[in-house]
């Protein structure tokens, strides 16, 4: 991938998005043009979306370049699958994810409580790492007309009855029709549109994952294992044969993510081992992990309920204003969700206001209850739940979620 400052020049991507758009789009609305703060996961989607609905977008990045080799491992959804495909970029998520057919769910001495296959008709749910999710979407995103321009961090954005202007640290501005907040969870839009908003809430446990050998664990082939008890560990083979785990150990001092990684690993992992002592496979995973083999998350973070999308001109998608917690599974998904529809009621509603409070009014419910899901587990990692912790069915967990789809042609 060619990580330049401006991906492509003004024209090529004017002439590819109105060969596309002259094909495809019924933009009704008075938005045309569209600027897209984030180069992340929720940004690159967001533009082809836009550009999907008539609407010509730049995305604005404050990294000097591509963020390749940034985070650890996350999942994409059928829910999020789905999404991706109504922009076309689901193959080549595709390409870079492990198929997780189905879930096992386990209890903490290692006897299966359900397994779960998945839905009927649904795609299976892919494993990746994040980096491989940036890169892809990135270059899905670049050659399909999108303007990816890095080492542009932004500091203001000015609104008026016609337009606003993005003021970049560097000293350069651009305008459009609109702006579009997609830069993660300490946004800085969501502080433009309301200095009051909230800040990343803290989950009450540190992150963390490791890869060892399946030794005296019995995996399931492709299968994600959930495991209860008093804690929580997940786990799935990878096709190498080594196994991944994820885990949480509580805290109660919400450390920043690089005051974790300041503590040697070696800390880590023996307070990890005492904590999962007795946990089935728990203790057998963490006991084999080398230190160089220990992923440092960091703290689990969500947002809380934000007020205020947006104003007029300006709104909010992705950990910008819906992160849950890496509990609920579904981060990026939701990202990719939000971004269609924000296309869609930009497409279909007159002004950008309009869009902006129908995409809202579309998004909100559905997000709290994801977030709401994710905070309870949180709960539960952090030994907070209760006496005795719930195991839902397969079916309460996951229908809800990874059945949803947008339907991109009907009317928003």
């Amino acid at each position: 991938m060619t990580n330049t400052n401006e991906v492509r020049n003004a024209n090529e991507v004017r002439t590819s998005t109105e060969e596309r758009n002259s094909a495809e789009v019924r933009n009704g609305g008075e938005v045309r043009t569209a600027l897209v703060i984030g180069g992340g996961i929720a940004g690159p989607v967001t533009a082809l979306a836009l550009a999907k609905a008539g609407i010509e977008a730049t995305v604005y990045e404050a990294r000097p370049e591509a963020a390749d080799g940034v985070g650890a491992m996350l999942s994409i959804a059928p829910n999020g699958l789905a999404a991706l495909a109504i922009v076309g970029a689901d193959e080549a998520v595709r390409a870079v994810g492990q198929p997780v057919p189905g879930v096992v769910m386990q209890d903490g001495t290692g006897r299966t409580l359900a397994d779960f296959n998945g839905f009927p008709g649904l795609p299976e749910t892919l494993a990746l790492r994040r980096a491989d999710l940036f890169r892809v979407l990135a270059d899905h995103a670049v050659a399909n007309g999108i303007t990816i321009r890095y080492g542009k961090q932004l500091v203001d954005a000015v609104e008026t009855d016609e337009g606003v202007t993005a003021h970049f640290a560097d000293g350069t501005t651009a305008s459009a029709d609109i702006l579009i907040g997609a830069d993660g969870i300490r946004s800085t839009v969501r502080t433009l549109i309301d200095p009051d908003a909230p800040a990343p809430g803290y989950g009450g446990v540190l992150s963390f994952g490791g890869i060892t050998s399946t030794e005296g664990v019995e995996v399931k082939p492709g299968m994600m294992h959930f495991a209860f008890g008093r804690t929580f560990l997940g786990f799935w083979g990878l096709p190498d044969g080594r196994i991944v785990w994820f885990g949480s150990l509580p805290s109660e001092e919400p450390l920043t993510s690089a005051e974790v990684r300041a503590v040697p690993n070696e800390t880590w992992l023996a307070r990890l081992r005492d904590l999962y002592t007795g946990h089935a496979p728990g203790e057998t995973l963490i006991g084999r992990t080398a230190p160089e083999d220990l992923m440092v998350v960091g703290p689990m973070e969500y947002m809380p309920d934000v007020p205020k999308w947006h104003t007029d001109r300006i709104v909010l998608l992705g950990d910008a204003v819906h992160a849950p917690s890496s509990s609920s599974g579904q981060g990026a998904s939701l990202a990719a969700e939000s971004a269609i529809e924000l296309a869609r009621c930009l497409r279909d509603r007159p002004t950008a206001a309009e869009a902006f409070a129908a995409y809202e009014a579309l998004r909100r419910p559905r997000v709290q209850a994801i977030t709401g899901d994710a905070q309870a587990k949180n709960k539960a990692k952090a030994g907070k739940a209760g006496d005795k912790p719930a195991f839902p069915t397969p079916e309460q967990m996951f229908a809800p979620v990874h059945k949803f789809q947008i339907n991109w042609p009907a009317p928003a």
